[in-house]
């Protein structure tokens, strides 16, 4: 087995250990970073193509169900789906309620899963009473950097969408949250008015070329998963190469009104430095 595979085993095991501890962390609502970041951003990129009648959504590496339940909500029929059998089981709870939501395992780093999933683009995709051409939407939201290999999924793309279908990603930032940096905080006391100043910065020492680290992403989680970082180009690549077209960008960042005084180092006190990126694509053709 070559070592990208062990590394994804890995990775795929940590998201079934973790799977209790995630859910109670994000839990049905979701946490600040998908209030405040990332549900706004994919308002913004999907208000269009939700707002659709009889919208298909495909919601890959689902967590919790998160993003499933939201775009449900909007009126869209979803079809959820997740390498980790234990968090579809947490999603399948968290959606219980919702009957337009479907459940699918599928590991993306697996051409096979696709390759029977777009043979299922039919009448028992989602075991709805009529047949669709694919999906309006297809969503992976804070999920690429975990993913081991990128490339079955960028091949699977074209035919899963409709024509006028979109494939919107979240993600770490690739410059600024998950390449190796160190998060610089320089505290002085102005000498005139006696205020304290915080100044905040990041020291970027890799980029083009990071391995595969471990960290966590919620505080106290039962074990370290894998995160696998890709410049952006490499990163925005894989799927050019398959015909996809980039049709929008974001980095979403908190603003200096959410700083935590009681944490110095958070996340949300670096109000110029993008915690997330976000891209939308469609078909070249």
């Amino acid at each position: 087995m070559s070592a990208i595979a062990d590394l994804h085993t890995e990775a795929l095991a940590s998201w079934n250990d973790n799977a209790d501890y995630w859910d109670d962390g994000i839990g049905h609502e979701g946490n600040k970073y998908w209030k405040r970041l990332q549900e706004p951003c994919l308002s913004r990129f999907l208000s269009k193509h939700l707002a659709k009648h009889d919208c298909r959504a495909l919601d890959l590496a689902t967590g919790n169900g998160l993003c499933a339940r939201w775009l449900a909500d909007r009126g869209a029929f979803v079809t959820a789906a997740d390498g980790s059998d234990r968090m579809l089981e947490k999603a399948r709870e968290r959606c219980s309620n919702n009957p337009g939501i479907t459940f699918r395992t599928i590991d993306v780093t697996k051409a096979e899963h696709f390759e029977a999933l777009v043979a299922d683009i039919g009448g028992e995709l989602t075991s709805l009473p009529f047949e669709i051409e694919g999906f309006d939407v297809v969503l992976i939201n804070m999920a690429l950097m975990d993913i081991a290999t990128l490339e079955p999924l960028a091949a699977a793309l074209p035919r899963l969408l409709k024509s006028d279908g979109v494939f919107v990603a979240t993600l770490l930032h690739p410059v600024f949250f998950t390449s190796d940096h160190s998060r610089l905080i320089d505290v002085r006391t102005d000498p005139e008015t006696g205020e304290r100043e915080v100044i905040r910065s990041k020291a970027i020492r890799k980029y083009m070329e990071v391995p595969p680290t471990r960290g966590i992403a919620l505080p106290g989680q039962p074990v370290k998963q894998v995160y696998f970082h890709r410049p952006i180009h490499e990163l925005l690549g894989v799927f050019l190469k398959k015909g996809m077209v980039l049709d929008g960008l974001e980095e979403p960042t908190f603003t200096s009104e959410e700083e935590e005084n009681d944490r110095l180092e958070a996340t949300a006190n670096f109000a110029q430095l993008p915690a997330l990126m976000a891209f939308r694509m469609r078909r070249g053709f």
